[in-house]
């Protein structure tokens, strides 16, 4: 077995892990500080919208020996406006220009053609109302709401309240971080980029649903034990999936991270920047939250519950009896920490206690 995997299965035995809950406020604090960035960014500079949102003009012209930098200041100087400009594939420019209308663009078509020495009838103008970049928008806006609702009543249904808000909190913290990060980078938003984000907001809420499955999963029948809190077993759950989420995480990054730095940066390939870089930060991000955020923020709402608060003085108090007897609380088991469907306290003595996972289910299977 490899390395990586003989970590796996010890931390999801309990026999090694990492006090994600206990140090919660190191990881809220953190995001706390990446959100504050990303909100001042997001102030300050503002989003680059494409025209596909505020309306414009696109042309695109033959190959031409004209670099992309010297097209950009001839078409800004032609329009009036910044230009975008990308080199395409075969040796032609992709000229972006917002805040265009038609007898505008005619203007500027000729200007180009001028400028750029290419016959006018081989410019292709492609035009953007400003009113049709605005319903993109506001439908994207829906969408966005609509996929929220639709999994907090999810996750509220299918686990519970606590659980649906504390994966909405993560989702709101993945949205701020991307957008934020557009913001700071100045990359242009377009339908690629909602494409995008709506994506890794899937990819998000996949691998916070993993781990909340095993949380339930190891929380069953949890008050009928006094050896774990509600939040050790929500450590321990995350301890169990960790792997799994490095793993998925770093498979679904390498390509993005091909699309982002070599295609778009390499390769020159600027139209790809729109959805790699959302895509990139966006699975990070959703990644980060899923561990540090979405958990122990349903391990500190569900610590609130009065039957939570009285486990965990039952599981304190026999610590501490068992403390001042010289003896560990989990040394010895009693007959309260197996429910009748778990497997008998004599098929573990002498073996390492672990938080209940299922409790009853003796066929191994891992999630």
């Amino acid at each position: 077995m490899s390395r990586l995997g003989s970590l796996g299965a010890r931390l999801y035995r309990g026999e090694v892990g990492y006090d994600f809950i206990g140090k919660r406020k190191i990881w809220y604090g953190i995001s706390i500080l990446i959100t504050i960035t990303a909100i001042v960014g997001l102030a300050v500079s503002g989003l680059n919208m494409g025209i596909e949102f505020k309306g414009g003009a696109v042309f695109t012209t033959p190959k031409t020996s004209v670099s992309v930098s010297h097209a950009e200041d001839l078409a800004t100087e032609a329009s009036g406006h910044q230009a975008i400009v990308q080199k395409l594939g075969k040796g032609g420019l992709r000229i972006q220009i917002s805040e265009v209308d038609t007898a505008k663009s005619d203007q500027i078509k000729h200007q180009l053609s001028k400028d750029l020495n290419v016959p006018t009838e081989k410019i292709a103008a492609d035009l953007v109302g400003p009113s049709w970049g605005e319903q993109i928008a506001n439908k994207a806006w829906t969408g966005l709401g609509i996929f929220m609702v639709l999994v907090v009543i999810y996750l509220a249904i299918a686990f519970e309240w606590r659980m649906a808000i504390a994966a909405l909190v993560a989702l709101i913290h993945d949205i701020t971080i991307t957008v934020g990060i557009y913001a700071l980078v100045g990359f242009e938003v377009t339908p690629g980029t909602v494409i995008g984000l709506l994506t890794i907001l899937g990819y998000s809420l996949y691998d916070t649903v993993v781990v909340f499955d095993s949380l339930r999963e190891s929380a069953s029948d949890i008050t009928k034990q006094t050896r774990w809190t509600y939040s050790e077993i929500a450590n321990r759950s995350i301890n169990g999936t960790l792997v799994r989420s490095i793993n998925t995480t770093v498979v679904a990054l390498l390509p993005v991270a091909g699309l982002l730095f070599i295609g778009g940066g390499v390769l020159g390939a600027g139209m790809l920047n729109d959805i790699s870089l959302s895509l990139f930060v966006g699975l990070a991000a959703g990644a980060y939250s899923s561990i540090f955020i979405a958990t122990p923020l349903v391990a500190d709402l569900k610590e609130r519950d009065p039957q939570m608060k009285a486990l965990k003085k039952r599981v304190l108090a026999k610590r501490a009896a068992a403390a001042a007897k010289g003896e560990s609380a989990e040394d010895e088991p009693s007959d309260d920490d197996f429910p009748e469907d778990a497997a008998p306290a004599a098929a573990v003595v002498g073996q390492r206690q672990q938080p209940p996972r299922g409790h009853g289910r003796t066929s191994g299977k891992r999630r």
